[in-house]
């Protein structure tokens, strides 16, 4: 295990990831988020609508001829900006390398992420597939035209880049970090869990069911994913699992209090918290033991072990 125990070297003073998440959230919003600013500009000229009301609502961009897939396109491109900006900040501000904060195997595992991938998006099939069984009046066909072919390959090209960038900001980034604070794996899987789903408290989906109701499921997500890195000593197989997850609800499933509003193959008319919940715990505890068998992971009595710094290392104040 190096992923975690690499927390311990290079600069690690408590505002060095201040600065960084200041820097990194700039980045995203400002640069990032520069070709939806110009769209909504251009747009908004020659509308009743303001650049303000544009970007709480985007479904007014929907109403002035832009399409659902650039909405997502441009939306998604913020992600890109805020990994750039992470890729070429850590070093200088923390002494240790990008892979260094993501994976303590040396190198960047696509092979794991695909697995990952793979197998959580065939969980996920399998649960629509058995949710459509049980509940069909609750599902209509959306969307059977060729948009869903332009809307599959804008998910596959871009949402990578959005799950990358939260996995190595929550899994990576900040789990080393809460690691330096109490140094054992169960305090940074719990701290960056709970951050990962305030993260999207915002969402319209939290405001539409209520925070208690939602929540779960995010912090459910954060849990998942954090057990996967800690046992996969990196990122990769959690980013491979978020990335399918967002990709397949982006050209499968809609609803009306969906965060991305796609064109979607099916409509979902009524949204059930807590049954998805279940559906989620269901679901992740296999793709663990699936991942698990795969791997050939340790036991899981390695969550609750101390992290200890690797041997012959600098501490930089």
């Amino acid at each position: 295990m190096k992923h975690l125990e690499s927390s311990f070297t290079g600069k690690n003073n408590f505002w060095r990831y201040i600065v960084m998440m200041l820097l990194i959230f700039l980045a995203t919003n400002t640069i990032g988020s520069l070709p939806l600013t110009i769209v909504s500009l251009v747009k908004s000229a020659g509308n009743n609508q303001s650049l303000s009301e544009i970007s709480s609502d985007l479904n007014f961009l929907t109403n002035m001829g832009v399409s659902q897939n650039m909405i997502l396109f441009l939306v998604l491109f913020a992600f890109i900006a805020g990994l750039a900006a992470y890729y070429l900040i850590v070093r200088p501000m923390h002494g240790r390398t990008f892979l260094q904060t993501v994976t303590g195997a040396g190198r960047i595992r696509w092979q794991r992420a695909l697995i990952a991938g793979l197998v959580w998006m065939l969980l996920m099939a399998v649960y629509l597939f058995i949710y459509l069984g049980f509940d069909p009046g609750n599902f209509s066909i959306n969307n059977s035209s060729s948009s869903l072919i332009v809307l599959a390959l804008i998910a596959f090209a871009m949402i990578p880049f959005q799950a990358a960038f939260e996995e190595v900001i929550f899994r990576g980034y900040l789990m080393q970090g809460f690691a330096l604070l109490i140094p054992n794996r169960l305090f940074p899987l719990i701290s960056t869990s709970v951050l990962f789903a305030l993260m999207h408290s915002l969402n319209p989906e939290v405001k539409e069911y209520g925070f208690f109701a939602v929540m779960p499921q995010y912090l459910t997500f954060g849990l998942i994913f954090g057990v996967i890195t800690i046992l996969d000593d990196g990122i990769e197989a959690a980013l491979g699992a978020h990335a399918a997850n967002n990709i397949f609800l982006c050209i499968m499933v809609t609803q009306e209090s969906s965060a991305l509003q796609t064109p979607a193959l099916y409509q979902q008319h009524n949204y059930h918290p807590w049954i998805e919940l279940a559906g989620l715990v269901v679901s992740g505890i296999i793709l663990i033991l699936v991942l698990k068998w795969i791997f050939r992971w340790d036991s899981f009595s390695i969550l609750a072990t101390k992290i200890k710094p690797l041997e012959s290392i600098d501490q930089i104040p």
